[in-house]
């Protein structure tokens, strides 16, 4: 991976030997890998076993989860905050484990709606929840620093499975909580 950074470099008409940039392939390529490590990740890994029975069906939210991704169309950052409720099912998580497998489906190269689905679909797999709602606010680089250059925009997206999607008064409670 560093040849092919320091190529990069090459092709950007930067001199990669010049002092500040011997280094950079290196720290790019710990970085990528850094930022991408989801792919190495398996949800059950990450979850750890941390479900535990629990007799309660009331609604459990975490909001405010800071998340880190990468836009795959232009390989830039897009970040922002994840939302995330349930009703369990005779089951609870771990509640670190929520902002887990947020980074686990975030630090790969991604769009925001099917990274808002696919945290989604995991809650649903490992819970057997009764309902999952998952809602992601984000900045997008790609959409900031090039092209239309609207550096106040912010994409929303969400993804309603189970009770969430059928019933409009579990939606709207879950939707005002998070507000």
């Amino acid at each position: 991976m560093q040849d092919l950074i320091r190529e990069l470099i090459l092709k950007l008409g930067e001199n990669p030997d010049r002092e500040g940039l011997l280094a950079t392939p290196e720290r790019v390529e710990r970085s990528l890998k850094y930022l991408t490590r989801g792919y190495s990740q398996d949800l059950d890994k990450v979850v750890n076993h941390a479900i535990f029975e629990a007799a309660g069906d009331d609604m459990v939210i975490v909001r405010d989860i800071e998340f880190f991704s990468l836009c795959e169309h232009h390989l830039l950052p897009f970040f922002g905050r994840c939302h995330v409720g349930y009703i369990p099912n005779r089951k609870i998580i771990g509640v670190s484990k929520i902002g887990r497998i947020v980074d686990m489906f975030a630090r790969r190269l991604q769009i925001q709606e099917r990274l808002t689905h696919e945290i989604g679909d995991a809650l649903m797999s490992v819970l057997d929840a009764e309902g999952v709602g998952v809602v992601m606010e984000a900045r997008h680089l790609c959409m900031q620093m090039r092209g239309v250059e609207k550096q106040n925009s912010v994409m929303t997206t969400s993804a309603m499975q189970g009770s969430f999607r059928s019933d409009a008064a579990t939606r709207s409670e879950f939707m005002k909580l998070i507000r």
